[in-house]
């Protein structure tokens, strides 16, 4: 089983930055596709941002130019750079770890972004 502990969530102005963190209890992050997705208040859950083992990450339309997803295999950790935020990025962004053989999926608690001025 796998713990993923996301942190960096927080506040933010419009416009403003944000790192969100990863990291995975996992020594072998290597041999997982690793995705961030967001759930808004009353929305579903969507995919933001996506990276399989060996490939370039994937976004969503409307982050793309403003997110960047990172992994760091040997620390065992993903980012999210969020820049330009939105008010429609407000949502619990949530890591999520996808074994590339077996397919088992797997969860973070979560982490709060708020963009309010």
């Amino acid at each position: 089983q796998v713990q993923l502990v996301e942190s960096g969530g927080g506040l933010v102005q419009p416009g403003g930055s944000l790192r969100l963190s990863c990291a995975a209890s996992t020594p072998r992050l290597g041999v997982y596709d690793m995705a961030w997705y967001r759930q808004a208040p009353g929305k579903e859950r969507e995919l933001v941002a996506s990276m399989p083992v060996i490939s370039r990450p994937n976004y969503k339309d409307s982050v793309k130019g403003r997110f960047t997803m990172s992994r760091d295999n040997a620390k065992n950790t993903v980012y999210l750079q969020m820049n330009s935020l939105k008010p429609d990025d407000t949502a619990v962004y949530y890591c999520n770890a996808v074994h590339y053989l077996s397919g088992t999926p797997h969860w973070g608690q979560g982490t709060q972004v708020t963009v309010s001025s």
